[in-house]
């Protein structure tokens, strides 16, 4: 459990880093909606992943029918958790919604980054 923790902090860290830099960027690019709906997708994706991690060892151990229960109730609930920011950026002008859904999936980008920058070092290594 320790080790999903860690990973979960180093890709929650990284995402959430990412998306007020860029935040930033588009705040001083004059646009505000944009780096909002990047920080309030990826706040949900964070959260989103934590969950992931919190629900996984509670199926562990449980009869067929508990587990197939407690893996739909997971997916479920994290799915209406990932419809808020969608919700949030359709009602209110200030969120961009393009940019919301860019942040839902950006610990997916920080996972597949990390893992294209750890295959290109190792690659370039064995070349040495």
């Amino acid at each position: 459990m320790e080790t999903v923790k860690q990973t979960q902090k180093r890709y929650a860290t990284t995402a959430l880093t990412l998306a007020i830099i860029a935040g930033l960027l588009f705040s001083l690019m004059d646009q505000k909606q944009i780096g909002k709906g990047l920080l309030l997708g990826t706040i949900f994706s964070v959260i989103n992943f934590i969950l992931i991690g919190q629900f996984i060892p509670l199926s562990v151990g449980q009869s067929k029918g508990k587990a197939f229960f407690l893996s739909m109730s997971s997916i479920m609930l994290r799915y209406l958790l990932l419809a808020i920011p969608l919700v949030v950026a359709i009602k209110f002008k200030q969120f961009n919604l393009f940019a919301s859904i860019l942040g839902i999936f950006m610990i997916q980008f920080v996972i597949l980054g990390d893992y294209l920058l750890k295959t290109k070092f190792t690659i370039r290594r064995k070349q040495i």
